[in-house]
């Protein structure tokens, strides 16, 4: 048996090799790896990985991120805990998912260790609220004046969708529908109890555990975002079954199958306002270097295959994956590349914004941050203009400044569009929901081109 002190020590030396080294990228390589056509550089195959973390910190009193010229800014609650998922209510009431992993039963590796002890300095080491709680701004001051649990013993809560009087709830482990009232600031699940859907995968490892859900534009089905048990498969793929795909739900029958798959972790889900395609946001493999591989905004259609673990962005085959992709598998690739490792979340189109006559169509995008990379990338919510229904130009800064030297006083998660076209942000470091609504003039219109 190995000596406890001696793993301590040999986790210590690991740590201190990783903050060693660390290569600052050609920024014009990481620009390159932005947008439609990216051009990816060769990949890193160095044994020892960049960790650059940013420790979580409470956001001092009197301070909040920074918003573009043309944009106001204000809490609009902190009474939260880990909130990680918006949905917003037809009467205007704001749903927020406060949830984290479930702790794993499974014997850790030394680099899970270390994996667990990046998540921690970055804020995601805090145990699971299992809880949904309801915020309402009933004398619509941009300010929430009521903050209630809404339904409480869930089970890492996520996604959320209503559809007539049926909330669905992804949880990790299943999809869960209750019967909820209009106004009601609270679901009796004794009263009315909850009836589970569909299972949805989750085990021992559960390596990437959110599970996200939309419904269809008639009500008939759900959309739900699965990502992987792993970084590139290396737990095998008997773990992978059923993961990293997109799932189609029937909710007459509950049967379900895979709409589209080889998606690493999606995470936000919307509908295109004018071509009525569902659309992601995704999470790309680790381990490749600064600039590879990077996370991506697309279009997905039954069938469609991303390359996942095999490839990535659609051509690229990754030279640590040994297993041979599966005959009869046409990849494609995705719509916009965003840049490596910023991690990009939440997902909503500017149609239903108080923005959209001033900047025109186009996807609001949260990108919780990088750990692993040098200069960091991500924490902040950029704008992807679209063009003829397709993403054109460069990502636009619209948020920033949830990091500010080594501290992170937040990292953006869920975004949703409140009932008077206000931009909402959930903070899950910082514990809070921001408001975000443009001023009279607004400048992004101007610098986007639009």
């Amino acid at each position: 048996m190995v000596n406890p002190m001696t793993k301590k020590i040999a986790l210590c030396l690991l740590l201190s090799s990783l903050s060693a080294c660390q290569f600052l990228p050609n920024s014009s390589e990481y620009l390159q790896s932005i947008g439609t056509h990216p051009k990816l550089p060769e990949p890193d195959l160095s044994i020892i990985p960049t960790v650059n973390i940013a420790k979580a910190s409470e956001w001092p009193d009197g301070s909040m991120p920074t918003v573009s010229e043309g944009l106001q800014i204000n809490l609009y609650s902190k009474a939260l805990v880990h909130p990680r998922w918006l949905y917003v209510l037809p009467n205007g009431d704001v749903l927020v998912a406060q949830s984290n992993k479930q702790p794993s039963q499974k014997t850790k590796g030394l680099k899970a260790r270390v994996a667990e002890f990046v998540m921690k300095k970055a804020g995601a080491g805090t145990g699971s609220p299992d809880k949904i709680t309801l915020l309402r701004d009933a004398d619509h001051d941009g300010i929430a004046d009521l903050s209630t649990d809404f339904l409480n013993d869930l089970h890492s809560p996520f996604g959320m969708v209503l559809i007539e009087n049926n909330l669905y709830v992804a949880n990790t482990n299943a999809i869960v529908r209750f019967h909820y009232e209009a106004g009601q600031t609270m679901i009796d699940t004794k009263q009315s109890p909850p009836e589970k859907v569909i299972d949805l995968p989750e085990g021992e490892l559960n390596h990437h555990w959110t599970k996200n859900l939309i419904a269809s534009p008639d009500g008939t089905k759900l959309y739900v975002s699965v990502g992987s048990n792993s970084n590139i498969g290396e737990n095998g793929l008997a773990n992978e079954i059923d993961r990293a795909a997109i799932w189609e739900v029937d909710l007459q029958t509950k049967q379900r199958k895979i709409f589209a798959s080889g998606l690493r972790n999606p995470n936000g889900l919307a509908w295109h306002p004018s071509t009525g395609e569902l659309w992601t946001v995704v999470n790309e493999r680790d381990e490749l270097g600064n600039d590879l591989v990077p996370d991506y905004l697309t279009s997905v259609h039954a069938g469609d295959f991303f390359g996942w673990p095999y490839l990535y962005y659609g051509h690229y085959q990754d030279p640590r994956v040994k297993d041979k992709m599966p005959t009869g598998l046409r990849p494609r690739s995705p719509d916009y590349a965003l840049g490596a490792h910023v991690a990009a979340l939440g997902l909503v189109f500017s149609d239903q914004s108080a923005f959209n006559k001033n900047i025109g169509l186009g996807a609001f995008i949260s990108e919780h941050g990088s750990w692993n990379r040098k200069p960091r990338s991500g924490y902040k919510v950029v704008f992807i203009p679209f063009k003829n229904n397709q993403p054109n130009g460069m990502p636009i800064d619209v948020v920033t400044d949830f990091v500010v030297t080594d501290q992170a006083y937040g990292r953006p998660v869920g975004l949703a569009i409140d009932q008077d076209g206000n931009l909402l942000i959930a903070d899950d470091v910082g514990n809070r929901v921001w408001r975000v609504r443009p001023k009279l003039t607004n400048a992004i219109a101007t610098k986007s081109g639009l």
